[in-house]
């Protein structure tokens, strides 16, 4: 299970929003395991750094990556997941998605945005072999 503070689901809602009709992406910081119990505890903003489309793609800033890793270092919390936006799509992961699966232990939130207006968040997992997405619940706090 996801946890999550309510305003940082708002942040990242209004980011995905706001970036309509391109994917908006970023970083979640927290502690757990997302097997288990994952509790996100910040959100990171990125502007999307693709070299593709943004409207069907997304890249996170490596700057904003270091930049989380440093603030984060010696503290209990580390980089637990991302978030990305899917536009006039589902928000369920996609084959592209499954393809840039690098880091298979972070989770990955995504947002459908209709026609400027976020709908629906989910939250997945990949297994190890990175074969497939699995659906994990979010509960908001």
């Amino acid at each position: 299970m996801i946890s999550i503070a309510g305003t940082l689901m708002a942040k990242i809602t209004t980011a995905a929003e706001a970036a309509y009709p391109d994917e908006c992406c970023g970083l979640l910081s927290g502690f757990g395991d997302v097997d288990k119990t994952l509790t996100i505890t910040g959100v990171h903003a990125s502007d999307n750094v693709t070299a593709e489309s943004a409207r069907d793609r997304f890249e996170v800033d490596p700057k904003v990556r270091f930049d989380v890793m440093r603030e984060l270092e010696g503290g209990p919390e580390r980089i637990v997941g991302h978030y990305h936006s899917h536009p006039d799509h589902p928000a369920q992961p996609s084959e592209h998605d499954l393809k840039m699966t690098f880091e298979p232990d972070l989770l990955w939130l995504i947002v459908a945005v209709d026609e400027g207006k976020a709908t629906e968040t989910t939250a997945h997992r990949v297994d190890a072999d990175v074969s497939a997405f699995h659906q994990i619940a979010i509960t908001t706090r």
